[in-house]
């Protein structure tokens, strides 16, 4: 069975809407779209790997293009919740992805969840079918509905699934909507200048000129930088485009993937941040595996495909032989010499007591609510920031023009 993406005319109001439908074969699917009083105007075959398009009743096939439409973390926690709510409710599973589809708006998921419900209603497992949309369910999510399945508490696992994905959107909504300011006004500082140094001091400096006296250091200079950005500007751009795609190669290669990621960690309060990051997402990850069921190994084995540092990765294959090899957890992570003596402590304590699974959630609330501390300080130090080099920019264009004025009207005085 094929899941349609169409868009059509509403009988009984002449509006147009959109959505999914399943069916065999595409006149089975204008069929039923008629029998719910819909007139399709455009109808296509979606699947994840292209699109079958069959527009107005010719059938053209458009491989290799990926699916339109964006599944945000957001959308995937409030659908994870939901299926978690239906099985609670003792509703079976194919029957509770059926019901997903009444419950989700956005079409790329929607036939995500068709795709899913055909394998499992075809004898596939839940985290098999979900491990096709790679681009939609991450490694942690797909491993943890394994684990869910292997030990009858799906609902349960769902449940925390849809915690972690809620709480990471959340904090990369608070972090863009922190630094969207900063970001404003950085820009706009940066047009105000482009702007002076192209359009009001090439002016000024035309009366200069015309005096033909000798110009102070600051104003000469300044002339030179305007006269050098209006005539080179276009190649000052190519220059920032050819910089960025060259840094872009070299971090797409595994070396300069692994040199860049060691480099973010040196730089100053920022190495900081990616690093409380990183142990957020760590912890986050592991004592949710934990939680789900999984033993160590294949949950540190989960946890190294979601950290998103190349130079960590690297020591936790040595953390993962030393686990393997019958060590406590905290022992291998110390001697990376990489993670904050916080975490190994808090870990250790873990092992100890038997509560590793609790004390790294509640290692991972700590790293949160720290991280949040960090980009609010970082916020508060830029601000000020660019007012300062906004200050020392005008100052120095204030200069630049008083500095020859006063010494024209001087020579005028002494004449």
């Amino acid at each position: 069975m094929a899941v349609y993406e169409y868009k059509a005319i509403i009988k009984t109001t002449g509006k147009t809407t959109k959505g999914v439908i399943d069916a065999d074969t595409p006149a089975q699917a204008r069929r039923k779209l008629r029998e719910m009083e819909l007139y399709p105007t455009t109808l296509q075959v979606s699947k994840e790997a292209g699109i079958t398009a069959v527009t107005s009743g010719k059938t053209g096939s458009v491989m290799g293009r990926r699916r339109r439409g964006r599944v945000s973390t957001r959308d995937v926690a409030l659908m994870t919740r939901q299926f978690s709510v239906l099985l609670h409710a003792g509703m079976p599973l194919v029957e509770a992805l059926g019901a997903l589809l009444d419950q989700t708006s956005r079409p790329r998921l929607q036939a995500a969840i068709y795709e899913i419900r055909d394998k499992v209603n075809s004898g596939s497992t839940l985290g098999d079918a979900m491990a096709e949309h790679p681009r939609i369910f991450s490694a942690l999510y797909i491993n943890m509905v394994r684990a869910g399945e292997a030990s009858g508490a799906l609902e349960g696992v769902l449940m925390r699934l849809a915690d972690v994905l809620e709480r990471q959107a959340k904090l990369k909504s608070q972090m863009i909507s922190t630094m969207a300011y900063p970001a404003f006004m950085g820009v706009f500082a940066f047009g105000v200048i482009i702007f002076l140094m192209m359009v009001i001091v090439p002016r000024i400096t035309k009366i200069f000129q015309k005096q033909k006296a000798e110009l102070p250091v600051i104003t000469e200079t300044m002339i030179k930088i305007s006269n050098f950005v209006g005539h080179y500007w276009i190649f000052l751009i190519i220059a920032v485009f050819l910089l960025y795609g060259l840094w872009r190669f070299w971090v797409s290669r595994e070396e300069g993937r692994r040199r860049w990621d060691r480099i973010k960690l040196r730089i100053p309060i920022y190495g900081n941040l990616h690093l409380k990051l990183v142990c957020a997402r760590f912890t986050r990850t592991l004592g949710t595996m934990l939680q789900s069921g999984l033993t160590m190994l294949p949950a540190l084995e989960v946890v190294n495909t979601v950290l998103e540092n190349k130079h960590i990765q690297d020591h936790m294959d040595d953390v993962k032989a030393g686990v393997r090899r019958g060590r406590d957890l905290a022992v291998p992570l110390k001697e990376t010499g990489l993670f904050p003596p916080m975490m190994i402590h808090m870990v250790e304590l873990g092992q100890r007591s038997g509560e590793i699974e609790d004390m790294m959630m509640k290692v991972a609330d700590t790293y949160d609510d720290d991280v949040r501390v960090t980009i609010d300080a970082m916020v508060a130090l830029v601000e000020p920031l660019i007012i300062i080099v906004m200050g020392i920019f005008i100052g120095f264009l204030v200069l630049a023009i008083l500095l020859p004025i006063l010494t024209m009207s001087t020579n005028i005085r002494g004449h």
